[in-house]
């Protein structure tokens, strides 16, 4: 564990205020959901809750049985980082943190659709140095109880690839179940 050097005290009502220069660093913003925990030595621990990495176990076996039937690379995000991949390289997307772009996509729970197999791609990952190695892409948000969640992602791995309807509605059917999973 790190020490930031800032100490707070807890009001009356036994809330504490976490630093914005922390909530900025691990991207946590109003309404977020953390999760509490304690030690053995007494520490109180703040992690950033995701509903989707919940399943991770799940996303991954489900991520698996996208590519293999779409010949796809599948990816699964929750709100900050990929986390199931199959068909492609783990290294390059798992537990990676998504673009701002994607974070931008699911806020405004939009769906995105390479055209014709285009120069335009979405960055996946931070790391993505925009090579456009996966022109033909469809994303598609997990939403929740009316929340984004996540995206299910399919990636063509040939560059003459071309995404359909078909990719869309694979999409979008493992979105609405995965989406439907966290409200049970």
């Amino acid at each position: 564990m790190k020490a930031t050097g800032v100490v707070r005290r807890i009001d009356d009502l036994g809330r504490i205020v976490i630093p914005k220069e922390i909530r900025k660093v691990l991207r946590i913003k109003e309404g977020d959901p953390l999760e509490v925990f304690t030690d053995r030595e007494g520490q109180v621990i703040l992690k950033k809750y995701s509903p989707i990495g919940e399943l991770s176990e799940f996303a991954a076996g489900y991520a698996e049985t996208l590519s293999k039937t779409t010949g796809h690379i599948a990816c699964i995000t929750d709100k900050d980082t990929v986390i199931a991949v199959s068909g492609g390289s783990k290294k390059e997307f798992l537990e990676q943190d998504i673009s701002p772009e994607l974070e931008q996509l699911m806020e405004d729970k939009e769906i995105y659709a390479s055209k014709e197999n285009s120069d335009i791609s979405m960055p996946i990952t931070k790391n993505d140095n925009q090579e456009r190695k996966y022109n033909s892409q469809v994303v598609y948000p997990i939403i929740s109880n009316g929340d984004t969640i996540g995206t299910v992602i399919l990636m063509a791995k040939e560059a003459n690839k071309k995404m359909n309807e078909v990719e869309k509605k694979v999409a979008q059917s493992a979105a609405t179940f995965l989406g439907t999973q966290m409200e049970i």
